[in-house]
Parts: structure tokens; sequence; C-alpha cells
């Protein structure tokens, strides 16, 4: 006969083994599921400026404020097995060298929660407002958007600002040409892998259709001349033809 405390490991490691079968093939069930995210992402303004682009930084410097357009539906990336998607929106510019690669930086970012997925204060839309203790009264948080449980991942927004400006290392960006966003993100399931968003057809998971804006250009500073261009005499603040 057994002692008790055999049995008790012989009980827990079945179960563990029983669970760990139950988690792969939850995992493995992401696979069959299509995904066909769409996006419409568009630039709705852009400014550059020069100054201190956070309250913490040491140095005066260009930076770009960018404010876009974006009606996307990630309903298809919500499964029973999925938790949260992470969503992002980057701009990327080419390099002032031929031989490095392009600048890539992140503008906008928020937390899609799935129908499971319990509320907490950095999700930016959740299913539903968030729990009020007994006995007490409290305004939803002021900025948050709240979704029906019916359509998590669907989201239009208009005129939206960024939560982060663009600076360069070089400390210009004012002038750079070919700027293009696009839209990512990063599937959270309760059990298996990441998956990000991919430039390419995976099978069943394709690529985001519609999510990348048409290539646009940074302005000059206001108030100073972009390059090429030459103030016309008698006439302050006019710009000239090309030089």
């Amino acid at each position: 006969m057994h002692s008790a405390l055999v049995r008790v490991q012989n009980t827990f490691g079945f179960f563990t083994t029983v669970a760990s079968f139950v988690a792969f093939f939850i995992a493995l069930s992401a696979i069959v599921t299509p995904q066909t995210p769409k996006a419409d992402l568009t630039l709705r303004n852009v400014q550059v400026a020069r100054g201190r682009p956070h309250y913490y930084s040491s140095k005066h410097e260009e930076y770009a404020h960018i404010r876009f357009n974006l009606d996307m539906d990630l309903r298809s990336l919500f499964t029973w097995n999925t938790k949260q998607v992470f969503a992002y929106v980057t701009a990327t510019y080419p390099s002032t060298s031929p031989n490095e690669p392009p600048s890539r930086a992140i503008i906008w970012d928020a937390i899609l929660p799935g129908k499971l997925e319990p509320w907490h204060q950095n999700q930016y839309i959740h299913p539903g407002p968030p729990p009020i203790p007994k006995g007490r009264r409290r305004a939803p948080p002021a900025g948050r958007i709240y979704a029906l449980k019916e359509t998590p991942g669907k989201l239009r927004l208009k005129g939206q600002k960024p939560k982060y400006v663009i600076t360069d290392h070089t400390g210009k960006i004012s002038s750079r040409s070919n700027v293009t966003l696009e839209l990512g993100f990063n599937v959270q399931p309760w059990v298996g892998a990441l998956l990000w968003s991919r430039p390419f057809d995976l099978g069943m998971w394709k690529t985001t259709e519609g999510g990348k804006s048409e290539a646009f250009d940074f302005p000059a500073i206001k108030g100073e001349k972009p390059p090429g261009l030459d103030t016309v005499r008698g006439g302050e603040g006019n710009r000239g033809k090309p030089a």
C-alpha cells in the first residue's frame, strides 16, 4: 500500500499532465481560426516644432506631432483564447544615411481587452464600464471608450492625438520625406505564444488590409523656410521659387 504522500504526488502528477495536454490543444486551436484584420489609417495633421519634447528632456530638439484617423476592425483576432490585443500605430521614415535602416517610432498604442479580461486602468477600451464598489458613485474615467461585449476589437478614431511625439537621433526631423503610418498588433492569448502582425499572409492568417497610410512629408518648422527655397525680396515671409 502506498502512503498518503505518495498518492497525493501521483494525483498531482496526473493532474499536471492532463492540464498540460489541455493547454497544448487550446493553444493549437488558434491555428485553425481565421484572422482577417482590417483598418483604414489616414493622416489628419502633422506639425514640427523645436523645443523640449518631454518634460524630462535636457536639450531642445525638433519633434513631430502627428494626428491621424483610424477605423479598424480586429474582431477576427478575438477568440475564446484571446486575453487582450495590444494595438499600436508606428511612423516610419527613411534614414539620412542610405546605409542605415529606416527609422521607426510608435506614436500611439492601446490595450484592447477580450470579453473575459478583468478591468484595469491601463486599458484603452473595455467591453463595459469599470466595476463600481458598493455604496459608491463614481463616473467612468475621462478619456476612456467603452464598447459592447459583442464587438471587441472594433474602434473608430477621428483626429486622434498621438500619445508620443517623434524625435530623431540627429536632433532634426523637419522636411523629412516619405513618411508612412502603419497599424500593428500583438495578440496575447490566455494560453500559447504571442502572435504579432505580419506583412504577408500565412495560411488562414491574413495581413492587415488597409493598415498603412499614404506617404507624406514632415513640414518645415513654422517661421523657417525649407531647404531649396529662397525668400522673395520685398515680401517678408513669402516663399519664392525653388533655387
